[in-house]
């Protein structure tokens, strides 16, 4: 597909040529654990597609990919972040977890990626920015189970192991 695009850039169907050479990529794609080199070949190549033939009958198509794609790129992150965190790795699981929040912001990690951040800032005595991004949580997902977890560990007064515990098991 690359040599049909680059040799015939004028072909009537080149679309098409794009959306195969995407497709390619996105098949390879396994899961988020893997290495994320086919997530960005397929998204860079679904983006190509989308800017140059917007009204494509593969631009629909095309934008639930992207969605999927940037979905597992999220997922990627949150597994880095999770894996840093439990081993107190602090700067690196928020700086993972950041990146949920700023580049994937559309992304179901969002919520729980937030709360990770609530956790550090907890486990590291700034309550204040703890308390800062549980609100953040609540007005953005009141409904979520880590708006209760995060207004649970900000907002309980008496401290005890058990539910220390609990907290960390989630």
């Amino acid at each position: 597909f690359n040599r049909i695009i680059n040799k015939y850039p004028s072909y009537k169907n080149l679309d098409y040529a794009y959306y195969m050479l995407s497709m390619n990529y996105y098949e390879q794609i396994k899961n988020e654990t893997l290495d994320g080199s086919y997530n960005t070949l397929a998204l860079n190549n679904f983006n190509q597609l989308i800017n140059r033939f917007p009204e494509s009958k593969y631009a629909s198509d095309s934008y639930q990919k992207i969605i999927l794609i940037k979905e597992n790129i999220a997922a990627k992150h949150m597994s880095i972040g999770l894996f840093y965190l439990k081993r107190n790795k602090f700067e690196a699981a928020m700086n993972r977890f950041k990146k949920i929040i700023d580049n994937h912001s559309k992304s179901k990690f969002t919520p729980e990626a937030l709360y990770r951040l609530v956790e550090i800032y907890y486990s590291l005595g700034m309550l204040e920015d703890a308390k800062k991004t549980a609100s953040v949580i609540g007005h953005n997902y009141p409904k979520s189970k880590w708006y209760e977890y995060s207004y649970y560990l900000v907002n309980e007064k008496k401290k005890n192991s058990k539910n220390l515990k609990f907290l960390q098991k989630i």
